[in-house]
């Protein structure tokens, strides 16, 4: 199996690299390349493909769509400049999961497929886990073909049409879905770790409104300067998750006119925030937004917030989890802050996640690695979890 996870990893390891980690959006070449490495993988085992309609793609192991089919896989698109195991690692050992099961002689009672979702880290559209909301009917099609990228090209254009939406008959369809991704943090102590839940998370758009002006010719005292109260906003964010043990993120900002010497007419950023809890995460957001507001009124800004996604605390079932863990023999079980396709599809069907240790515990950055052996071992216990499902 080693061998075999070398040849799969060295084959897409390239593919959308850059000098600083990983660019792989979703439909855009690196990403349209790695779906072509899918369906190839899929042609070599005789796994026929289809696609809902949505951009997710599916291999299947037996009848497509038959009866509570069970899923694994995950996603190929990044972040920006991100690492090559988030989500890439999922879809590989997939299909290598497969390999160990036809190699022992294993014939499934229940259709397996491999999927790769589409759009999980919103790196292009804004909307995380996009694909699987769709599939799921967490958001509506139109909604979801009208989010536009920075270059103002359409989802619905990228996609070739509006989204199918909802999977009729979604949870007689889909009887299970086991998710395998490197851990996000450095917690496990050893190789294979199974989740127990994922924080309530989302993002937020804050557009500060000032006055554009002269650099060089108009006195601080009359300055309307956006930049000011986005900088404060800031460090509010970081310092109410600190207060209340969550986590905020203000990562990404853009400015307008994005001058030297200009001061900017608008500047606009948006606040990433997770919590343990529900309530810790709508106090905290509602802290930082009234935070940038009074900062506004005194910087002479106004300030129009926008929620552009949300995702509700997840707790994975977990009888299923139990079971999977003691399968494993009795491997940790840990919650994580991140989202994942599995977190959106838990309402609707069984869902389960594996995690790979993750040694030095960075994620979303080229610094992101897992070690062969480790993943190999993910590859196995992912084998096991098919086999008692199916």
């Amino acid at each position: 199996m080693s061998a075999t996870f070398s040849e799969l990893w060295s084959a897409i390891a390239p593919i959308g690299r850059v000098a600083n980690g990983y660019i792989r959006y979703s439909f855009e070449e690196p990403e349209l390349v790695l779906r072509d490495w899918f369906r190839n993988q899929a042609a070599r085992r005789d796994m026929a493909v289809t696609d809902d309609g949505n951009g997710n793609l599916f291999a299947w192991w037996g009848d497509q769509w038959g009866q509570d089919a069970v899923l694994t896989g995950s996603h190929f698109d990044s972040v920006p400049h991100g690492g090559g195991y988030d989500g890439p690692l999922g879809i590989v050992s997939g299909f290598l999961a497969v390999d160990e099961l036809r190699r022992r002689g294993h014939v499934p009672r229940r259709p397996i497929a491999v999927v790769a979702f589409v759009e999980e880290e919103g790196g292009r559209f804004g909307v995380p886990c996009l694909g699987s909301r769709l599939l799921s009917g967490a958001i509506e099609p139109e909604q979801a073909a009208a989010l536009k990228d920075r270059e103002g090209i359409t989802y619905g254009e990228a996609l070739g049409g509006t989204p199918a939406g909802r999977l009729p008959g979604l949870t007689s369809r889909i009887g299970a879905l086991v998710e395998l991704h490197i851990e996000q943090g450095r917690v496990l102590d050893v190789p294979v770790g199974v989740a127990s839940a994922i924080w309530p998370h989302g993002r937020w758009r804050f557009d500060f409104t000032g006055h554009g002006d002269h650099a060089g010719t108009t006195r601080m005292d009359d300055r309307r300067d956006p930049m000011l109260t986005f900088a404060y906003t800031v460090l509010a964010a970081n310092k109410e998750a600190r207060l209340s043990g969550a986590h905020a993120t203000m990562a990404r900002v853009e400015v307008e006119p994005n001058a030297t010497n200009a001061i900017p007419s608008l500047v606009r950023g948006w606040l990433d925030a997770r919590a343990a809890e529900t309530s810790t995460l709508d106090n905290l957001v509602e802290a930082v937004v009234k935070r940038a507001h009074d900062r506004a009124g005194r910087d002479g800004v106004e300030v129009a917030v926008t929620s552009e996604s949300f995702s509700a605390e997840v707790t994975f079932e977990k009888s299923l989890a139990e079971r999977i863990a003691d399968l494993l023999g009795g491997v940790p079980v840990l919650p994580t802050g991140a989202g994942h396709d599995a977190g959106v599809l838990s309402t609707h069907v069984p869902t389960a996640m594996l995690f790979v240790r993750n040694p030095t515990g960075v994620s979303h950055s080229p610094a992101e690695h897992a070690d062969e052996a480790d993943c190999v071992a993910g590859i196995a216990a992912l084998a096991r979890v098919l086999v008692d499902l199916t």
